[in-house]
């Protein structure tokens, strides 16, 4: 038990042998004492004043004794007004090291048989164009809260759906046909994806000259947009490509094909991966067949039109489309047939869709419409809503080749990793091997930092040269500091370790900061749990990481001339170097053995 459930636990056996109150849970919290005020841990006191009949310093001051006198934990109190700040003594303190050196997974939380099934979308790319910065926000979120998940004792799986069809595929593959004279990956040196996007965007590109030209004869812009010769050439490829056409199904697969090994590629590097890949060419006519189930329920309703629609003004929202006339689907109805899918593969408790902010209403209403058709998790599924990213520079546009590639993003990240560590001299007596192996590490881990520490809600600023930074809240810090730490216990390799933790009798006021920020590791995961907040974990590895380089600025461990202190100090290191590395885990972060 640790000293935080030791002590809740003695606090409410006082409640009750000195008011005759049972005090529930939730009423027993224990805090971090304020930096002013002397103590670790304090006791809000407040809810105990009623049943106590006396004033809350006075009620303080009574279940300070009782705790004194019957918690080992505790050594003296003081009281500041209703709240009672506890001192811990030292040798509670040792016993909690000795607890978590014990455990090499401590505050994480391992799944059980019975763990609740969660499920977990993210990437969700085009086959018309690579992965840009925007979706390397969503991949790492995605990555990270399924590791989070997983922390908190949840069975997780990592899906992806991938858009394989319609319109701006269509016009990705028309235009390979009319300018590509057959080039590929290997004929032109670039991944598939880069190539593709490349004909996405010379789409666009021949599109506005042929808008120019109609509006340049006298046709209204809106009428040039509908009557341009592409866009209806285009049109007549995703009628054939519905209709099963074998000449544009065969094209539609072998680009899809270049497409889907750059995007393997590119996660590789990202460091993420699914356990199930969905495509919307699968689950479009899933979705169509289950919307009719709805209308023949009479979950929804067909228009004279011959479109259907779900009326869910009885929820303050409006109508929902959910098929054309024509009888083709929207989104929704994919998404629909997708969730049908999923529920037939898995036994879904959570579904948890990380998709940008733009896509909150689109959420709100699939919510309503899979609970009307019956899926369990329906109406509580979450949609992990996170902002968008920007430059400096201002935002991006795929069709205007604007776009941050994520490959070459990351290349850059770990070429600046290179440049920067070579300047700072941290590359000495290292081969080229090893120098490039930690730049990766360091550059993709200063990216992906970078990245989640920011309150995944927000609209984020991403600057590549801030995030390399060696110091400060960045990647770079909190892996310099494991290495040090690393580099520390190897040349301690050898000393002898015969002397036992409960033998140290005192502590200084650091070593229990330090231990005190290694023992909130457990909740600060659960916590990110509740949250959906990676941006949590990321905030704690770097409080932790202050934490310890304060201590080892004030207090030697090497050069310490009391072997006892000295062993004691090496734990502790030892223990903080397994926390940094399990948390940055989480967030899906390398840490090298040396810098």
């Amino acid at each position: 038990m640790n000293i935080e459930a030791l002590i809740s636990k003695a606090a409410g056996e006082a409640v009750k042998a000195l008011y005759g109150m049972d005090a529930m849970e939730k009423m027993l919290q224990l805090q971090k004492t304020r930096s002013e005020f002397e103590g670790n841990l304090t006791l809000v006191v407040f809810p105990f004043v009623k049943a106590a009949k006396k004033s809350p310093e006075q009620t303080a001051r009574e279940i300070g004794d009782y705790l004194v006198q019957n918690c080992s934990a505790v050594e003296k109190f003081n009281v500041v007004k209703g709240f009672l700040n506890l001192s811990i003594g030292d040798g509670a303190w040792v016993e909690l090291l000795s607890a978590i050196d014990a455990d090499d997974n401590f505050g994480l939380k391992q799944a059980t048989a019975d763990s609740p099934l969660v499920m977990i979308e993210y990437s969700s790319p085009n086959t018309n164009k690579p992965l840009h910065l925007g979706h390397v926000r969503n991949n790492l979120l995605g990555w990270s809260l399924a590791q989070i998940m997983e922390a908190n004792g949840n069975k997780v799986v990592k899906t992806n759906i991938v858009n394989d069809r319609g319109i701006h595929i269509c016009k990705s593959m028309l235009a390979w046909l009319k300018y590509g004279n057959g080039e590929t990956p290997e004929t032109s040196g670039k991944k598939g994806d880069h190539l593709i996007g490349d004909y996405y965007v010379a789409f666009d590109k021949h599109y506005r000259e042929e808008i120019k030209e109609l509006v340049a004869q006298g046709m209204d812009e809106e009428q040039a947009k509908q009557e341009a010769p592409l866009i209806k050439e285009a049109h007549e490829m995703l009628v054939k490509w519905e209709q099963n056409d074998p000449e544009v199904r065969t094209l539609w697969e072998k680009m899809n094909n270049w497409v889907y090994a750059g995007f393997d590629e590119t996660y590789k590097k990202l460091g993420v991966s699914f356990d199930k890949i969905y495509y919307e060419s699968q689950t479009y006519l899933k979705g169509k067949a289950k919307v009719e189930e709805g209308l023949a329920k009479g979950l929804f309703e067909r228009h004279k039109d011959n479109s259907v629609w779900a009326d869910l003004t009885n929820e303050g929202l409006d109508k929902k489309l959910l098929l054309r006339s024509d009888g083709t689907s929207v989104y929704m109805t994919q998404d629909i047939g997708t969730a049908e899918m999923r529920f037939q593969d898995y036994p879904i408790d959570k579904m948890i869709y990380v998709v940008g902010n733009e896509q909150n209403y689109h959420f709100q209403v699939l919510s309503i419409l899979l609970d009307r058709l019956g899926f369990k998790w329906g109406k509580e599924l979450v949609h992990f809503s996170y902002g968008m990213v920007e430059l400096p520079n201002g935002k991006m546009k795929s069709r205007e080749g604007t776009v941050v590639d994520a490959d070459d993003l990351m290349q850059l990240m770990v070429d600046d990793a290179l440049k920067t560590s070579l300047e700072l001299g941290k590359f000495a007596d290292m081969t080229d091997e090893e120098r490039n192996e930690i730049a990766r590490i360091v550059g993709m881990g200063a990216l992906k930092y970078f990245i989640l520490k920011v309150d995944a809600r927000k609209n984020m600023l991403f600057n590549p040269e801030e995030s390399i930074d060696f110091n400060g809240n960045t990647g770079p810090f909190i892996q310099y500091t494991y290495a040090r730490i690393r580099s520390i216990l190897r040349k301690a390799e050898g000393l002898s370790s015969s002397t036992s933790l409960t033998s140290m009798t005192s502590l200084n006021e650091k070593e229990v900061e330090l231990i005190q920020k290694m023992n909130e590791f457990g909740a600060a995961v659960e916590q990110a749990g509740k949250d959906y907040s990676p941006s949590g974990i990321a905030n704690y590895c770097y409080e932790l990481t202050k934490v310890f380089n304060q201590f080892y600025h004030d207090y030697s461990i090497l050069n310490e001339p009391d072997e006892q202190k000295k062993l004691f100090r090496l734990v502790l290191a030892k223990n903080v170097a397994k926390i940094i590395k399990n948390g940055m885990g989480l967030l899906g972060i390398e840490v090298p053995e040396r810098m």
